[in-house]
């Protein structure tokens, strides 16, 4: 084909002889001029030789002025250059292109993006020979920005809700709406929700709601502005209080719970941004030129608002933009509202796990000892570890920690009832291994009592850990058992780190297994570290590489154990914790010879004022003979029920600690009852006696016997 006449061209084009195709010319001005689709056809140097009407006008430039031109010379708001590249690949190889979407802005409409979707294909001469393409051009606006929506709504679920974190939560709602939907946006939420406590239903009606900016985001600054400091168009800091304007569209969504759009913001025509001197002078200064508040309500439960600004974009919002809004802030607002409930769920299982846990270590002299409980972070939940200090009886102590499989609340109770229940046996001052199949039993029953309920089987306590050890700083003799447990770390004065190599004893819960307990004898400043797994094994780290990092954190044994504890923490713990970790450091002491004393007596009824003269004496030795009556008249009822009631070889101890304690040995496992006698029997009051003059009394059980013990405060500083 001739290179087409542009220069005096009439409205369909050039001249019928530039026509290749010879078609009839009323037929085209039919067919083409007054077609609905916009088309055009270029010659090789890719200049406009024909435009029909459509084209014409959507694109605003007058066809005089667009014949004989390049497109890239009379609509630079089109990718020109990018469509000028296909035209050329088109006429190169002579491969049609179909449907090649783009957006940008013409001259009929220079204020708004509009989309178009375009095809290409080559016109040839009557030779064969490439003259030229032809494009047919529609307008797809409706269409591409039907699909960015849905685009962005299916953003949505990818990129908010990602954690169970509630300002977390609110940032990613503002990241999501810029630049897609705003040119900038800003989330607040009520200040209780911060706490995960749940605002009450329906509407706010309060003056002054107490409002916090959790999130915020600028297309031109990002979450904070260059300098580091407050975003332009931000009228609050990041965890700072957002105010409500009276009668501002803030104010409205919370107390009708609808969503408002203001398409310009202009203080004539809106009376309360004239009346917010503030916002007005901010969307002023900054050019914020439209807004959308949209109400974050979840279950019935409203949260607090969103807001949506255009600044840059010079379109204003339309009713279809709030539509998309609403959307996708009723869907960020379930996954706010997640994680409030995961806060308040979580708030309250740290609650109450720190409430079962010792708030305090009970004064005892047996050793010098200190805990540290890391709450695992939020991701994981609140842990069932725990550890306790427990004194026993003969001056002796209980070390214990343990582990409950699982998170959360039923996590936490479960390990309040295993706390309690180790309480309570180790009152019965039965040896770890005998202890440990008790609370094995106890275990069984709980996931038994737990499977009759409506929930079904809780087997929060199944597989539950425990490591149970008793030190006696008169012997220097520690008996350990554990349940499932990481063996504890010792260190003995001037030796190296050592791992107790202990009976393996099944997970709590399993039953039917055997616990075997074993004995250490240990030197007075030896050190003992309990600790649960979260401390040595993590998703990334397995046992071994913890238990090595520990042994190298208490290569300096001597230190403070505050500073040991500190050095640990710090070489094997995250902050916070992927796992709860609890751990106890213990020092032990030795009690000095001097002040424990025993005596072998026959089991012949006048030994017992024998027994009164002994312990006369050594009370004397001690400078105790302010409670000389008393522990006399003690002695003689526990020897006496020993000669009356049992067998063998009696043993009196006395022992010089915090308290006066006084032990009586035999070789029965019977046990006294304490009676209350009436006024007319003749005896029974013996441990009514004991149980009265002592501070507390009690009977544990050893391989040969028993011993019934009492305790007795001293009458001064020791």
């Amino acid at each position: 084909m001739g290179t087409p006449n542009t220069g005096g061209a009439d409205h369909a084009g050039a001249d019928t002889s530039s026509v290749p195709w010879g078609a009839d010319r009323a037929m085209l001005d039919h067919l083409l001029n007054r077609a609905p689709i916009g088309m055009a056809v270029v010659d090789r140097d890719l200049r406009c030789v024909w435009l029909n009407d459509q084209l014409e006008h959507s694109g605003g430039i007058p066809r005089a002025l667009r014949l004989g031109r390049r497109l890239s010379e009379v609509l630079p708001g089109l990718p020109a250059e990018t469509i000028e590249t296909l035209m050329r690949e088109v006429l190169e190889t002579g491969n049609p292109l179909i449907d090649h979407e783009y957006q940008g802005r013409t001259a009929s409409d220079p204020d708004h993006v509009h989309a178009y979707s375009t095809s290409f294909f080559r016109l040839d001469d009557s030779t064969g020979a490439p003259a030229g393409v032809c494009y047919l051009v529609i307008d797809v606006t409706d269409r591409w920005r039907a699909r960015q929506r849905l685009a962005l709504l299916s953003d949505i679920g990818a990129r908010i809700g990602t954690t169970l974190d509630v300002a977390r939560t609110a940032q990613e709602l503002a990241d999501v709406a810029v630049p897609d939907l705003a040119d900038f946006a800003a989330v607040d939420l009520l200040e209780p929700v911060l706490g995960g406590v749940e605002p009450a239903p329906g509407p706010v009606h309060r003056d002054n709601p107490e409002l916090i900016r959790l999130g915020q985001r600028s297309a031109r600054e990002g979450r904070n502005s260059v300098a580091g400091g407050d975003l332009a168009e931000s009228i609050a800091s990041i965890g700072e209080p957002a105010p409500v304007a009276p009668n501002s569209p803030g104010a409205r969504c919370l107390v009708d719970g609808k969503a408002v759009l203001e398409p310009v913001l202009d203080p004539v025509i809106l009376p309360w941004l004239a009346e917010d001197k503030v916002s007005s002078e901010r969307t002023r200064t900054v050019g914020l030129h439209s807004m959308m508040v949209v109400p974050i309500r979840a279950r019935g439960t409203i949260l607090g608002v969103a807001h949506f600004f255009r600044r840059d974009t010079p379109d204003p919002f339309e009713g279809d933009d709030l539509i998309l809004a609403e959307e996708f802030v009723s869907r960020a607002a379930v996954s706010i509202d997640n994680a409030r409930r995961f806060t308040h769920e979580h708030t309250a299982a740290l609650a109450l796990q720190r409430s079962l846990l010792p708030h305090g270590l009970p004064r005892q002299t047996a050793v010098e000892v200190v805990s540290r409980y890391l709450p695992a972070d939020d991701r994981t939940g609140v842990g069932g570890d725990w550890f306790d200090v427990i004194p026993l009886s003969g001056a002796r102590v209980a070390l214990v920690v343990g582990d409950v499989a699982g998170h959360g609340t039923h996590a936490a109770a479960t390990m309040g009832r295993l706390r309690a229940s180790v309480h309570t046996l180790a009152d019965l001052d039965m040896p770890p291994d005998e202890l440990l199949a008790h609370l094995d039993d106890l275990v069984i029953r709980f996931v038994d009592e737990e499977g009759t309920g409506e929930g079904g089987v809780d087997t929060t306590a199944l597989g539950a850990s425990c490591l149970y050890a008793v030190y006696d700083p008169v012997s220097r003799l520690c008996t350990f058992a554990r349940a499932g447990h990481p063996p504890p770390a010792l260190v003995r004065p001037g030796g190296a780190v050592e791992f107790l190599d202990l009976p393996a004893g099944p997970p709590l819960g399993l039953g039917g297994l055997p616990f075997e307990s074993a004995e250490f004898e240990l030197p007075e400043g030896s050190l003992l570290v309990l600790y649960t797994d979260g401390l040595v094994e993590t998703r990334d780290r397995d046992v071994d590489f913890g238990m090595d990092r520990l042994r190298v954190s208490l290569a300096e044994p001597d230190r403070p154990l505050d500073e040991l504890c500190h050095s640990v923490l710090a070489t094997l713990a995250h902050n916070p914790p992927p796992d709860d970790v609890a751990m106890l450091i213990a020092r032990t002491r030795t009690l000095d010879s001097s002040k424990v004393v025993s005596w072998d007596l026959p089991a012949d009824p006048a030994i017992v004022a024998e027994a009164r003269t002994l312990v006369g004496r050594q009370l004397a030795e001690w400078g105790l003979d302010d409670i000389t009556f008393t522990t006399e008249l003690v002695i003689s009822e526990l020897v006496t029920n020993a000669i009356r009631y049992a067998s063998g070889p009696i043993r009196l101890r006395l022992i010089r600690d915090a308290t006066l304690i006084c032990e009586v040995s035999d070789a029965t496992s019977t046990s006294p009852r304490l009676r209350h006698a009436r006024t007319s029997d003749e005896g029974g009051r013996g441990l009514f006696l004991v149980a009265q003059f002592t501070q507390r009394w009690g009977t544990r059980y050893t391989g040969d016997g028993k011993t019934i013990w009492a305790e007795q405060l001293l009458p001064g500083p020791m």
